[in-house]
């Protein structure tokens, strides 16, 4: 075994998935030097070639309208849409090693697995020393040091270790007053689920069962449809696999503990939920063959960290308006049965819905007991009740970002985590400007010069007023528009008008990228998104223009756009240009015949 190999950071961020590959992204973003931890070959999580599960937000697959997530999550989504046209898994794999592995003061450790950490009493206050990793295909045992560590490990391992405060299963429901909590609490938690695939051979092709799978009736299956069906969140067909393969999270069978021999069940259970497809009536797939089967069951619930808040039920159905929100969430409670793929007599989950969107205090990131640990992704500090609307891969990105963003403003000014709450209206600005939503905080940025500017347009009609483009929402809210449109064929125009010349070096644009359509940018199983092509732009998205920088009547600058993918594009001007007036010229669209602009910043 080679020696140990000390590296030293200011961010350590454990966990790989969707969620720590944004806090990571965010963290050395803003200026620390961060290190990503991740113990398989790829990262994603539960959205990468492992597993396969197309990423949920908050839009609820386009049920609700103008809530898809933005910031790091849709620039990843955005860059796999534009060169990943068979929608392959493999392949966003790839996209998310990239983004990790070529961004500055990020280092990346793949197959590197943690076995433990070293803690110490410091002045009162419990902290995290080292955590100790062995990478798999090197052999190298590392020694990671840093001032603050995230656990983003999906399992809260590091907060176990560490001596955080976590908690499994289910809250009674006199401990928070959730009124669709159990009476008593109990170990109780979501279970594992093993997807497949199957492809059509164009073909009759038999199925053979192996011995060791187990013999399903359509009685066995009365409460899961295994047809091709459709509901008002998703459509499933018998070649994407089905998600209610799910065991563990009984006592008997606890997701972590029992993990392999769980894997090993959910495998009886594929073959045979295949076989009954295949040999046990017409149900519509005798053309087709297993192309792939998942191999590592997918998570839902284990450890959740108890932080400086609990989210609960009664936060999502109410709205609770956090001064300290820095993320936020819309799917629905999406409670499963207890026992999983066993209990026959129920349906496999029970969807409770509420309208819009609720927000996610900073608080619920960072756990009791350390002082310089965080927390992201699904462990996050709330009830079995919230956690089953929190724990969707889209919710935990952004609060991802948000936590990376908070740690990397901890380093800079030499503060523990817990102290960023003393200035979350700063974090809550640095999200925002980094295309974040957060529900009822808008653009207040003191830095932000388009704020003092006037607004000039060709076009400037109801509701898609010229100003709108600096009226601090950057995405459409109920009936407010919050955007400026223009027909692109008319050879629109809109202008911002500074009180006096600046030395400009940062001009952002926030266009319309449809953020009520969550699968446009989904790769999945589902053949219905599947469908969906990569290959055409996006068609309510700018895609050509121009920027045109003035000092009064003199042309400064042009910057010239003609193949733009993204909603969030930032313009970094290698030198400053002094000018007074920005003209923004839309040229092209990708199909739509409206220029859509919600937001135009100006920076020195």
């Amino acid at each position: 075994m080679a020696k140990q190999v000390g590296c030293s950071y200011e961010v350590v961020v454990v966990g790989g998935g969707l969620s720590g590959v944004a806090a990571a992204i965010a963290c050395a973003r803003h200026g620390a030097r961060t290190a990503l931890i991740q113990d398989r070959a790829m990262l994603g999580g539960n959205a990468s070639s492992e597993i396969r599960m197309h990423v949920c937000g908050a839009g609820c697959g386009g049920v609700k309208e103008n809530l898809r997530e933005t910031g790091i999550l849709e620039e990843l989504l955005l860059e796999n849409r534009r060169r990943n046209p068979a929608k392959s898994f493999p392949v966003f794999d790839t996209i998310l090693w990239e983004k990790a592995r070529f961004q500055e003061n990020l280092a990346l450790y793949l197959n590197t697995r943690m076995t433990g950490c070293q803690c110490e009493e410091r002045e009162g206050r419990r902290l995290i020393r080292t955590v100790s990793a062995i990478q798999l295909t090197t052999e190298k045992e590392y020694l990671f040091s840093a001032d603050i560590f995230v656990d983003a490990t999906g399992d809260g391992l590091l907060c176990a270790l560490s001596g955080a405060e976590v908690t499994i299963g289910r809250e009674s429901r006199a401990q928070y007053g959730e009124p669709d909590a159990p009476q008593k609490a109990d170990a109780v938690t979501l279970g594992s689920s093993l997807m497949f695939r199957a492809r059509d051979m164009g073909r009759p092709t038999p199925f053979i069962r192996p011995d060791w799978a187990y013999t399903f009736t359509e009685e066995d299956l009365k409460n899961r449809p295994h047809d091709r069906y459709e509901t008002d969140m998703e459509s499933y067909s018998p070649d994407a696999g089905f998600w209610w393969v799910e065991l563990g999270g009984t006592p008997g069978k606890r997701v972590i503990e029992d993990g392999e021999e769980i894997r090993d069940e959910l495998m009886r259970i594929v073959f045979g939920v295949w076989d009954h497809i295949k040999n046990g009536g017409d149900h519509g797939a005798e053309n087709f063959a297993l192309d792939w089967v998942q191999l590592l069951p997918g998570k839902r619930e284990s450890r959740r960290i108890v932080g400086q808040y609990v989210l609960t039920e009664n936060d999502i159905l109410g709205k609770t308006p956090f001064p300290d929100a820095v993320a936020y969430g819309g799917w629905p409670m999406d409670i499963h049965a207890e026992g999983g793929f066993w209990n026959k007599e129920a349906y496999p989950t029970n969807f409770l819905r509420f309208e819009g969107c609720y927000a996610i205090p900073y608080r619920c990131y960072l756990p009791r007991g350390v002082d310089n640990l965080m927390a992201a992704g699904r462990i996050i500090s709330a009830t079995h009740m919230a956690f089953g609307s929190a724990r969707v891969m889209g919710t935990c990105a952004v609060g991802g970002q948000a936590v990376g963003t908070a740690a990397a403003m901890a380093i800079g000014q030499g503060c523990f985590p817990i102290d960023i709450l003393g200035q979350v209206e700063k974090l809550q600005q640095l999200l925002l400007r980094d295309d974040c939503y957060i529900p009822g905080v808008c653009n207040r940025d003191e830095a932000d010069l388009a704020r003092r500017a006037q607004v000039a347009a060709s076009h400037d009609a109801a509701p898609f007023f010229a100003r709108n483009v600096i009226n601090g929402i950057a995405r459409s809210e109920g009936d407010a528009v919050n955007l400026w449109q223009a027909p692109v064929a008319e050879k629109p125009w809109l202008e911002l008008r500074l009180p006096e010349p600046h030395a400009l070096r940062e001009i952002q644009l926030r266009l319309d990228s449809d953020l009520s359509n969550e699968r446009q940018l989904q790769v999945s199983l589902d053949k219905s998104i599947r469908e969906i092509p990569f290959d055409k732009p996006i068609p309510v998205l700018l895609r050509g223009y121009e920027l045109l920088l003035y000092e009064g009547k003199r042309l400064k600058k042009r910057i010239a756009v003609r193949e733009n993918a993204y909603r969030f594009v930032r313009h970094l001007l290698t030198e400053p240009v002094r000018a007074d007036r920005v003209r923004l010229c839309p040229l092209t669209t990708g199909g739509a015949e409206q220029a859509r602009v919600f937001e135009i910043r100006l920076y020195e």
